[in-house]
């Protein structure tokens, strides 16, 4: 194995870093107009996990968190009677 097999590569540790984010943007739709913010957190999430590499289980995660974001924001925005947007 060479250093970049044993350590990994860029695209991976990017890949880690945008599926992070996108939890991130996703948790802070949950409170604050799911309309803007969680449609990037999904579009985030999926390109995190089409790069895939080592953080499988993160970029995984991410897209659960964001969908689950998705309708608990929806779901408090509407029973609440908050803007979408």
């Amino acid at each position: 194995m060479n250093a970049v097999e044993r350590t990994g590569s860029s695209s991976e540790t990017v890949a880690g870093f945008l599926a992070a984010l996108a939890i991130f943007i996703a948790l802070i739709g949950v409170a604050w107009h799911p309309l803007r913010l969680i449609p990037a957190a999904i579009i985030v999430s999926l390109v995190a996990a089409a790069m895939g590499g080592r953080f499988q289980r993160l970029s995984f995660a991410a897209v659960m968190i964001v969908a689950v974001s998705f309708f608990l924001g929806m779901l408090i925005a509407v029973v609440t009677s908050h803007p979408l947007w």
